[in-house]
C-alpha cells in the first residue's frame, strides 16, 4: 500500500537507496526532511514548511533585484548562518520583522542608510516601543552581515538608541501563586503535569510540551532546547517524578491533547492560559514558571553557573534577568550567615594561632 504523506510531501530514494522525503510546493524552495513521517519532529518540520520558514518562499524576480539593494542583501542574509543558525521559531519571528520592513524599504540601497533614517523608522512605530527596538536589533544584524559582504563599511544602526521600555517582561510566579495553581490542579491532572514539567526543570513551555519517556535515561531528563539547540541533562526531582507517574499517557510524549495527539506550540500556550485562568491567575504564564525556577535556585544560594546548567542560559546577564525576582530578604540573610561564619572561622584561627604561639 502507498504510504500516506501530507500535502506537498513526496518520497524518493537517495543514491544509497534509502527512502527520503521532501516538501515541494509551487512558489517555495524545496525542503528535505530530517526526520521520518509519523514523528513529532517531522510534524514540526512540516509546519515550518507551511509557514515558509523551512521551505522559504521564492521571490518573484529575485534574479532581477538591483545589486546593492536591501532586496539583494536580505536574499543573501536568509541563506547565511546568521539567519539559519537560530531555531525555526526564532527564524519565523525574525523573518516577520524583516519582511514587514522590506515591503516598504527593500528597493533602497544599503549604502544610503543613515542613522537618522533608522531613528525615523523607529519613531514611526510608536507607541509600540518593543516593536521599534526589535526592528533596530534586526536591522543592526542585517547591516553587520552587509559589512562582511562588502555592501557597506560601517553599521549606522549602532549610533541609534533603544527606547526605554518600562516592563520586567513575563511575571515571575511567587510561592503563593504556585500554591494556588497546585490547589486548583491536583496531582494526576494534565494541567498539573504541564505545570510540574516547567517548574521542576526550568525549561520553556515549547520544550515541556514535547518531553516524553524517550528523554529519560538513568533517572535524568535529557532535553535539547528548541529555541537555542542547547542540551541539558537534569536529575528528575521527586515532585516531578510523582507527577509523571500520576499521569501515564502511554504515548511518546507526557502531555497529550484532547485529540490524543501532542500539543502544537500555539495549542499548548492557549491551554496553559486556560489552566492559569481557572486557578485565578490571569497574570501568570508558562514562561513565568521558568523564571520562578531560576528564582528558586537563586534563593537557595546557587551560583550563576549552577543556574545556567539547569536553564541552558549562556551568559550571566541572562540569568540576572531571570533571577531579578529572587527574594532580597532571603538572599541578604544567606549572605549575612556566610559573612558571620567566615568571621567566626577567622577569629577561631587567630585564637588558635595565639595559643600555639604562647605555648
Amino acid at each position: 500500500m502507498k504510504r500516506w504523506l501530507p500535502q506537498w510531501v513526496s518520497e524518493y530514494r537517495d543514491r544509497h537507496g534509502k527512502p527520503r522525503y521532501r516538501f515541494r510546493r509551487k512558489g517555495y524552495e524545496q525542503y528535505i526532511f530530517k526526520r521520518q513521517p509519523g514523528t513529532e519532529g517531522f510534524r514540526e518540520e512540516y509546519q515550518a514548511c507551511l509557514k515558509g520558514v523551512a521551505a522559504e518562499p521564492v521571490i518573484a524576480g529575485a534574479q532581477r533585484v538591483r545589486p546593492g539593494s536591501f532586496h539583494d542583501l536580505i536574499g543573501r542574509y536568509y541563506r547565511s548562518p546568521d539567519f539559519l543558525d537560530p531555531g525555526d521559531r526564532t527564524r519565523e519571528v525574525y523573518r516577520g520583522v524583516i519582511e514587514r520592513w522590506r515591503a516598504k524599504y527593500g528597493d533602497g540601497m544599503v549604502r544610503d542608510l543613515r542613522s537618522s533614517h533608522v531613528e525615523k523608522m523607529m519613531a514611526e512605530m510608536l507607541p509600540h516601543r518593543t516593536a521599534a527596538n526589535m526592528l533596530r536589533k534586526r536591522l543592526s544584524a542585517l547591516m553587520n552581515y552587509g559589512i562582511r559582504q562588502g555592501f557597506v563599511g560601517s553599521n549606522p544602526v549602532l549610533a541609534t538608541r533603544l527606547y526605554k521600555v518600562e516592563t520586567e517582561g513575563f511575571h515571575t510566579w511567587t510561592e503563593e501563586e504556585i500554591a494556588l495553581f497546585e490547589e486548583r490542579h491536583l496531582l494526576g491532572t494534565k494541567a498539573r503535569l504541564a505545570f510540574d514539567l516547567m517548574l521542576w526543570t526550568g525549561q520553556r513551555g515549547g520544550d515541556a510540551r514535547v518531553m516524553g519517556p524517550q528523554h529519560l535515561r538513568n533517572k535524568r531528563l535529557h532535553v535539547t532546547q528548541e529555541k537555542t539547540g542547547a542540551t541539558v541533562s537534569l536529575p528528575v526531582l521527586s515532585p516531578l517524578a510523582e507527577s509523571i507517574i500520576a499521569v501515564r499517557s502511554g504515548a511518546m510524549v507526557f502531555l497529550i491533547s484532547e485529540h490524543g495527539k501532542p500539543f502544537s506550540r500555539k495549542g499548548f500556550g492557549n491551554k496553559f492560559r486556560q489552566w492559569c485562568d481557572e486557578a485565578g491567575l490571569p497574570h501568570c504564564s508558562a514562561h513565568g514558571l521558568r523564571k520562578a525556577a531560576a528564582r528558586r535556585f537563586a534563593e537557595a544560594g546557587c551560583s550563576n553557573q549552577q543556574i545556567k546548567a539547569w536553564t541552558g542560559h549562556t551568559t550571566d546577564s541572562e540569568v540576572a534577568r531571570y533571577t531579578a525576582a529572587a527574594d532580597q530578604t532571603l538572599l541578604s540573610d544567606a549572605a549575612a550567615e556566610l559573612l558571620m561564619a567566615n568571621l567566626r572561622d577567622r577569629l577561631a584561627i587567630g585564637a588558635r594561632n595565639a595559643l600555639e604561639g604562647n605555648g
